[in-house]
């Protein structure tokens, strides 16, 4: 990984993990979300993201307790505090999943130590390259044995392997971002998969990361051109940018990646092929049935 010089003076493209990865999964939804202004509406909330946030925002605060306060129990109280009901079919499911995350919280703490104190918690780390100025905010940065890691906390129901932390775009820019940041060696990254208690980690090596950061520059690339070409095609045709406004060129430049994944996305509702693609999903559908824990 090569740092940018104080003195460069090429423009650095501002993103973060989940920018770049909205233009690989689809370049007319990275458009309507970072670059239409204003922003086309939002659909409803989603009650797997209601329950992940409330579970991160559990564990975040259980950290951040005086270490005598740092119990089971009040892994629990922390997640009631945090409890987020939006998008949940009824009071009495938003009540069963709250009771089901509190579990899942309590029973993840009991197996931590609480006396390891983490380098972060929900903490933003930054590196510039040649082409990119990334930032991002981990779960949470661990020392371990004088090596920072890299602990991403998953909550969704689908199981995870180790070839998910292997291949995650964003652990690996974590991890590059933890060493710029903390000027300390970050190789190790783990996925901590809360319903099944499994941990997955992949160590990288020098190449591994380098793959990974050529990965980002070159999604990266794409996503400019593409702004630089709508942007060129606007004020050649005398066009405004957005939703309701986009030069024709919009239709090649942010073409749409209609499938299955239409019926998830917060802004089919503005993309008549996503609308053709997949009828809309109910915003809980991603829960799943309640399973012992």
């Amino acid at each position: 990984m090569t740092a940018t010089r104080p003195d460069d003076t090429r423009r650095l493209f501002a993103c973060t993990p989940s920018r770049l990865t909205s233009w690989v999964d689809c370049p007319r939804r990275y458009r309507m979300t970072y670059l239409d202004r204003p922003q086309p509406k939002a659909g409803p909330p989603w009650a797997h993201n209601s329950l992940g946030a409330s579970m991160h925002n559990a564990l975040a605060g259980w950290w951040r307790l005086p270490r005598p306060e740092r119990t089971v129990a009040a892994a629990g109280t922390l997640l009631d505090d945090a409890w987020l009901a939006d998008g949940f079919r009824d009071e009495a499911q938003a009540s069963d999943w709250r009771a089901h995350a509190r579990t899942l919280v309590r029973r993840y703490v009991s197996g931590l130590d609480a006396d390891r104190e983490p380098i972060g918690v929900e903490r933003t780390l930054a590196v510039k390259t040649e082409r990119l100025a990334l930032s991002g905010r981990v779960d949470r940065l661990d020392d371990r044995d004088g090596e920072l890691v890299v602990v991403d906390y998953k909550t969704g129901r689908r199981p995870l392997s180790g070839d998910d932390a292997r291949g995650s775009l964003a652990l690996a820019l974590y991890a590059l971002a933890a060493t710029a940041t903390l000027r300390r060696r970050c190789v190790r990254v783990e996925l901590h998969h809360l319903p099944t208690g499994e941990v997955h980690a992949f160590e990288h090596t020098e190449e591994s990361l380098r793959r990974q950061l050529g990965r980002a520059e070159q999604i990266a690339d794409e996503a400019v051109r593409a702004a630089e070409s709508a942007a060129e095609a606007g004020a050649n045709a005398g066009a405004k940018t957005g939703p309701t406004g986009a030069p024709n060129s919009d239709a090649e430049l942010f073409a749409p990646r209609p499938g299955s994944q239409c019926g998830w996305c917060d802004l089919r509702a503005h993309c008549p092929e996503g609308l053709a693609a997949a009828a809309a999903q109910v915003p809980w559908a991603a829960l799943g049935d309640l399973e012992p824990a």
